[in-house]
């Protein structure tokens, strides 16, 4: 049985390790969780005068570095002066040179948006009128190639090592506490701290070609490790490494000194070696959450809590699993895990299920923001994904629980098969005991006898004491002359001594072999504890490829931002003017922060000159459905000469449709467009993008 289990059990992990290597390969380049949401100019627009400067606003705060914005004249040379600077919330600019000349120029970006991604993209404006370019607009592939797909195998990497150092740890604690002494379980933890610390050099080595050039030789550059460490996610991992020295002092203790104790004294030790363990594991968990997603966005306070708890739940119940797999594949025969050990994690995964279910959930409503995402958005799929493989684990897991349940059954008819057979014991050394006297008296009578026939024979030998003794006289010479060879009979019989006592060490090696294996046998001829390993080398299997998954969920786009990208024309706010008439159109999202208070508002300003303007307005859902809302107000406001807000009251004409006539712009420039939307009673939001009129 266990000739044919080793093979399939290498063919499975290989299966699912390509699996895995796949769904990382086919993950790409991290999406951008930062989206460009306006611009000055505008994507597309046609200036009469160059502007001093360019102007990005993005949906969330980014990092910038010296050339994180890049301006390009059609032949490809920079004009922009200076390095970029915020100038207030999420917009950056970078100054101009001053009198450029006509034509079309590039605006190509790259930075890191607050949760640790790369972000980058091109488009155009023009001076004057378009013109041919030899500068392409398309966006950069930020996070790609090489050095991309190696930082993607270092996070799986760093999740798995994160996941078997502290489930194996909280295994041996909660569950086995002697299978601290255990060799596979210690090589199992301690194999995952190796995984960990290795998997968080590489990524601080890999993080600022990652974020930068791309390029594999920057690597090992000094200087672009020393930005690094000043960013958020370098002082990220350097934390976790100064927390990974924390981690191996408490590995040490658990299996050095914890090992060596008895049980008594391991009871006393185990509460300070878990309130240490969590203390670790929870910063261990920390660095991911105030790095990555849960740092962003909405409520990040209550994110980053939940998003730690839902860590440390995935790393006990998946690194607890790899333990106890370990342990019933390759345990020692003499020492095999206990029903109780299983029984007990069985129970500390339910409760880590539970703890992923309520944080998983939270997570997911505050990354998607509504069911449309689910289907619509590359997120929303990888996470149908996810849950689909975490209820396969759990149904999975009952099975588990089953087999646990009959294993301990078992074992408890055992202990109380060898009570009973003690119990029968007893009773038959009792019988014996009352049979003794009878047997004594036999045996009286027959000594006696004995003794007479003795007495009779020493007379017999003394009458031949004569005969003896002459030839004991004989017998002397030859005792003389043999003296000479007893020196080499006994270096003889040393020898043969030694050889020997390494033969009988041999035999009782071979006996323990042998004796190792049939235990092997027998318990591997356990049906129920067959039917729990291959249940538990399943839960693994998918573990594996759950992992995986989850690897590729933290790189990609958060729906919610996917959503409001798209609704902003995919990478910018504001869509270029039509040639044809001059028009301008706006799309601007809005949130009032209440039920069916999202969606998106456009504004159409046509010809988009000085005079008389017509303006419509659309009001829709984030599908795309229109809809009507209680009011709606437009304001026009030009900040550089001071004008405004002057104040435009549409009509309402339709289903989601207002407008208005003559809408008077008395000069051309840059014009603010604020739009007040309301939803009810009391939730209102106003929204504003800049158009270009005149």
């Amino acid at each position: 049985m266990t000739q044919t289990i080793a093979p399939r059990f290498r063919t499975l992990v290989l299966l699912l390790l390509a699996a895995a290597c796949a769904l990382l390969a086919g993950a790409g380049p991290a999406s951008a969780h930062a989206a460009l949401t306006g611009s000055d100019p505008q994507q597309g627009a046609v200036v009469d005068r160059a502007p001093a400067q360019v102007s990005l606003t993005f949906s969330e705060s980014v990092s910038v570095d010296d050339d994180a914005l890049r301006v390009l004249d059609p032949k490809g040379k920079r004009v922009d002066a200076g390095s970029p600077s915020g100038i207030g919330g999420t917009t950056y600019s970078v100054k101009l040179h001053a009198g450029l000349p006509d034509g079309t120029y590039t605006v190509t970006y790259q930075v890191v948006s607050a949760d640790s991604h790369p972000v980058a993209g091109a488009y155009t404006f023009s001076v004057g009128a378009p013109s041919d370019t030899t500068v392409s607009a398309s966006p950069q592939a930020a996070g790609g190639g090489f050095v991309g797909g190696l930082y993607g195998v270092g996070r799986y990497v760093s999740y798995a090592g994160f996941a078997v150092l502290v489930g194996g740890a909280a295994f041996v604690l909660a569950c086995w506490p002697r299978g601290s002494g255990v060799r596979v379980v210690q090589r199992v933890v301690v194999s995952g701290w190796l995984a960990l610390t290795a998997a968080t050099l590489l990524l601080l080595l890999l993080r600022g070609s990652y974020t930068g050039s791309g390029k594999l030789g920057d690597v090992f550059d000094l200087n672009l490790l020393g930005e690094v460490l000043q960013t958020k996610t370098g002082a990220a991992l350097v934390s976790r490494l100064l927390l990974l020295a924390a981690a191996a002092l408490f590995v040490a203790v658990l299996f050095g000194a914890y090992d060596k104790r008895e049980d008594e004294e391991k009871r006393d030790l185990t509460f300070g070696l878990a309130v240490g363990g969590t203390v670790v594991a929870a910063g261990l968990a920390a660095t991911w959450a105030m790095s990555e997603h849960a740092s962003v966005g909405l409520q990040a306070g209550l994110a980053m809590p939940a998003d730690v708890v839902h860590m440390i739940a995935v790393a006990t119940w998946l690194g607890g699993l790899t333990a106890l797999l370990a342990a019933l594949y390759r345990g020692p025969a003499d020492a095999p895990v206990p029903a109780e050990a299983v029984h007990r994690f069985s129970r500390l995964a339910f409760g880590s299920v539970i703890a992923l279910v309520v944080t998983g959930t939270y997570q997911s409503w505050r990354q998607l923001g509504s069911w449309s995402a689910f289907t619509d958005t590359r997120y929303g799929q990888l996470l149908l994904v996810k849950i689909a493989l975490v209820a396969v684990l759990v149904g999975i897991a009952y099975l588990s629980r089953r087999w646990t349940a009959q294993l301990a059954q078992a074992a408890t008819a055992g202990v109380v098969r060898q009570r009973e057979k003690h119990e029968k014991g007893d009773k038959g050394e009792k019988r014996d005991k009352g049979e003794k006297a009878p047997v004594g008296a036999s045996a009286a009578r027959k000594n006696g006898k004995a003794a007479a026939s003795g007495t009779a024979a020493k007379g017999s030998k003394s009458a031949e004491g004569g005969k003896t003794s002459g030839t004991s006289a004989k017998a002397g010479g030859a005792k003389a002359g043999g003296a000479k060879g007893a020196g080499s009979a006994k270096k003889s019989g040393a020898s043969n001594g030694a050889g020997t006592s390494q033969r009988a060490a041999q035999l009782a090696r071979q006996r323990a072999a042998v004796d190792a294996a049939r235990q092997k046998r027998q318990r591997d001829a356990d049906p129920n504890r067959f039917g729990l390993r291959r249940s538990v080398l399943a839960e693994a299997g998918v573990a594996v490829v759950l992992l995986a998954v989850t690897t590729v969920l933290t790189q990609t786009e958060p729906g919610r931002t996917e959503e409001e990208a798209k609704a902003t024309g995919a990478s910018s706010s504001a869509t270029a003017p039509e040639a044809s008439t001059g028009a301008v159109t706006l799309d601007m999202p809005f949130d009032t922060g209440s039920q069916n208070g999202r969606g998106v508002v456009r504004v159409e300003l046509d010809p988009a000159r000085t005079g008389a303007n017509d303006l419509h307005l659309y009001v829709e859902r984030p599908d795309g459905t229109a809809f009507d809302i209680p009011e709606v107000k437009v304001a026009l406001t030009q900040k550089a000469k001071d004008i405004g807000p002057l104040p435009v009251a549409p009509d309402h004409i339709t289903t989601g449709h207002w407008s208005a006539s003559a809408v008077q712009i008395p000069i051309g420039g840059d014009w603010e467009v604020a739009v007040t939307v309301r939803t009810s009673d009391i939730d209102q939001v106003t929204v504003s993008k800049n158009a270009q009129i005149g």
